[in-house]
């Protein structure tokens, strides 16, 4: 995908996250982050969106910049998050897409790797947000972007604790309508293998199928339509993100 795609996700997600948060109300609890209230989600991501923001502009890209810190009454914080995702979009526009940033994986950063972070980011939570209204969502996310995003999840970001972990055994996980899977090799106590797989009839122990939106809310333990077949208990291993 294009940056300029990943600009606009992040526009179009923080305009619907922001719609759903408001019609669910601070106080309303989010089922997909347990613990969480509308206002704890949001203020969550006007935080991230604030300090990516910060981090596209720090001069020394070897260490985190300070952050500032989002406001704790409601409307101060739906104020604030304005003004902020305000500045990141612009900033996204603005800068050379290959500008090297300070990244919080072992993969470089850039701007475009932020647009691309913040497209997701902001897409997951809009789900939670929309949950949070007490319906289930009707949003079903382009293929190509759920492609996207579920190799996003799989091949850069770190996928958890696995030190505790046992199980042993290969995921498939197929996003047909994007023509897209990967394979994820599990051994115990080790960080898994990720790797595109060519052939999605390849033999493994467990799949994870459906289309790629499906997919996508799966590999970020979202409610999903997405179906398990084989060892369910290598995908249940897998550490929550």
């Amino acid at each position: 995908m294009e940056h300029a795609e990943f600009v606009k996700h992040v526009r179009d997600q923080v305009a619907a996250m922001r719609e759903a948060a408001v019609a669910a109300g601070p106080d309303a609890k989010v089922p997909s982050c347990p613990g969480w209230t509308v206002f704890d989600l949001v203020r969550h991501i006007a935080n991230v969106h604030s300090r990516t923001a910060e981090v596209l502009v720090a001069q020394d890209i070897t260490m985190r910049p300070e952050f500032p810190h989002a406001p704790k009454q409601w409307d101060d914080l739906l104020e604030w998050w304005d003004k902020r995702v305000a500045t990141l979009v612009d900033r996204f526009v603005e800068l050379d897409q290959d500008k090297p940033t300070w990244m919080f994986t072992a993969a470089p950063g850039s701007v475009r790797v932020w647009a691309r972070r913040q497209a997701h980011e902001t897409a997951i939570h809009r789900i939670d947000a929309e949950l949070a209204q007490g319906v289930e969502s009707r949003l079903i996310f382009d293929p190509q972007f759920a492609a996207d995003g579920i190799d996003e999840r799989l091949t850069v970001l770190p996928l958890g604790d696995f030190s505790e972990v046992t199980a042993e055994g290969t995921i498939l996980f197929h996003a047909a309508d994007a023509g897209r899977a990967w394979t994820m090799t599990l051994r115990p106590g080790q960080t898994p293998e990720v790797t595109p797989a060519l052939d999605a009839a390849i033999h493994t122990d467990a799949v994870v199928a459906g289309t790629a939106d499906a997919v996508y809310r799966a590999v970020w333990n979202r409610p999903s339509t997405a179906v398990i077949t084989g060892a369910h208990e290598l995908v249940e291993a897998l550490p929550c993100p």
